[in-house]
């Protein structure tokens, strides 16, 4: 197993059910109830210096599931050329989160799942075993799916572990 397949496997091991598309509007309609009770004050913190605050991870699952939906349609549509990955960290840096209204974040959030649900649902089964490349690495786009749902999970997982118990 390469470096790469051990990092997304860690992803691909918290989604609890064969069902991936089932698991993604769970995890969608949780992370919407979690980050619609935080008031405005809560959603600007981070558990420690330099980690992102709530804001900004909201932003950046929106973000990264943009990237992860380009991938699944290029790959699914044939496409042979390399895509460039993406550093969340510069992403984060210059997603100004913190300027925006939690309200409006979660909004987006919404927007960008149900985009990825659409896309998602119909897809035809034939193209998910697609393979292409992206930042060096060749991928399915099966596994591009289920990494939306596994990612929006493990950072579920640290909300609730390292924020939530310090709010």
């Amino acid at each position: 197993m390469t470096d790469f397949q051990k990092y997304i496997q860690r992803y691909l091991d918290l989604i609890q059910s064969e069902n991936w598309l089932e698991e993604l509007k769970f995890v969608g309609d949780k992370t919407v109830s979690l980050f619609s009770y935080l008031t405005e004050d809560q959603s600007k913190f981070a558990y420690a210096e330099g980690k992102w605050t709530l804001k900004e991870v909201l932003l950046h699952l929106s973000d990264t599931e943009r990237v992860f939906q380009y991938r699944i349609l290029a790959f699914a549509r044939g496409e042979k050329s390399e895509l460039p990955g993406f550093d969340e960290e510069n992403y984060a840096t210059n997603s100004f989160a913190n300027e925006r209204s939690l309200e409006s974040l979660l909004n987006e959030y919404q927007l960008v799942r149900k985009s990825s649900q659409i896309l998602l649902e119909n897809l035809n089964s034939s193209v998910l075993k697609n393979i292409g490349t992206a930042n060096g690495n060749e991928i399915s786009v099966e596994t591009i799916c289920k990494l939306i749902v596994g990612h929006n999970i493990h950072h579920l997982n640290v909300v609730e572990e390292r924020y939530l118990p310090e709010l």
